[in-house]
Parts: C-alpha cells; structure tokens; sequence
C-alpha cells in the first residue's frame, strides 16, 4: 500500500497540468459571478428574495451574507457573491469574491 500511494499521485500530476493548460470552455463560465449592476441593491432591505434577486443578477452559485462587525474569510471564489449589510439589515455592499 505504501509503493501505491506515490504512484498514484505521479499519475495524478498531469492531469492537473493538462487541466489546467486548456482554454476555458463556456461551462467553465456558468456560475462565475458578475459584478455588473450590483450596485443598485444597495440600500435595500434584506429577505431570503432579495437573495435569489441577488444570485440571479450577479449568476453567482453561492451567496454569503456578511453581517455587521462580523470576520469573513478573505479567500476569492469567482462562483461566490458576498453581500454585506447593516445593523438595520439594509444592504451596504454587494461583491464577486
């Protein structure tokens, strides 16, 4: 078991380099979140609809809300939308990442 494991991984290597090589695909887009107009839902009340509002403007896979005076991981995720709001739950920002 202990010679199987290195092989594997050597055969695993270039599969990664291949992958990563080839040009993007417009499968690879579906879900790439997009900052265009964004904007415009700032200010507004947070509810469960503005969400998929949210997601559907931007064709982010995943939203996370961020809360006031709340830690949020820095890691990008082009798939991910951040919004964040306010004490009075109205919405101060909405980003990709």
């Amino acid at each position: 078991m202990k010679t199987l494991l290195p092989l594997i991984a050597v055969l695993a290597l270039p599969a990664c380099a291949a992958s990563a090589d080839r040009p993007a695909t417009p499968s690879d887009q579906a879900g790439l979140c997009k900052d265009e107009g964004l904007a415009a839902f700032t200010g507004r009340k947070v509810t469960a609809e503005l969400g998929t509002e949210l997601l559907a403007a931007s064709g982010a896979r995943s939203l996370r809300w961020g809360p006031p005076r709340s830690a949020m991981t820095l890691d990008f995720r082009p798939d991910r939308l951040t919004v964040a709001y306010d004490d009075d739950m109205m919405v101060t920002s909405a980003r990709c990442g």
